[in-house]
């Protein structure tokens, strides 16, 4: 993916505010302990749930265990949001990637992530790869991936409203 390039959208925005930089927007989705990911239930009603996940190589990537409502979603609909940030009023960023969830079963991309897991949550996060998925003591996880077809920024504080276009 090329860097892309941040527009600002005055409608939103405080005058004379400036875009965020993708460099920032992506510092906020690499480091993020926590997002929400937006799915769509097969009847069409949303789900929305936090869970962690992880930025590398111009993607996010989340797991899910097989049996619970976000991979029951993503069987009939592949679109998500996901989002981070933090509820506060005046300050921070909040950043929101839209896309579609693909299954990862990649045995080499597998590992590079669960290593990823666990360096971002100290050890805390700590998985096993097989037979296509993330494997811990309570059970399996499959694993997603997210390319960016849109992703937004909310600054607060200054009031910027940034899309990032390729």
């Amino acid at each position: 993916m090329t860097e892309p390039v941040p527009e600002l959208d005055p409608r939103f925005s405080e005058p004379d505010a400036n875009p965020t930089s993708w460099a920032d927007a992506r510092r906020a989705l690499e480091t993020a302990e926590l997002s929400w990911i937006s799915t769509v239930r097969p009847d069409g009603r949303p789900h929305v749930t936090p869970l962690p996940a992880v930025w590398l190589e111009d993607r996010l990537y989340f797991a899910t265990g097989a049996a619970e409502q976000k991979a029951h979603n993503l069987a009939a609909n592949p679109h998500v949001v996901l989002t981070t940030g933090c509820n506060t009023w005046d300050r921070g960023l909040d950043v929101m990637v839209e896309g579609d969830a693909e299954r990862v079963t990649d045995p080499a991309l597998l590992e590079r992530l669960a290593a990823a897991w666990t360096q971002k949550w100290d050890g805390r996060w700590r998985y096993r790869v097989a037979d296509g998925a993330f494997h811990h003591d309570v059970g399996t996880a499959l694993v997603f991936s997210v390319a960016p077809t849109k992703v937004l920024a909310f600054g607060k504080g200054t009031f910027t409203h940034t899309r990032y276009r390729p």
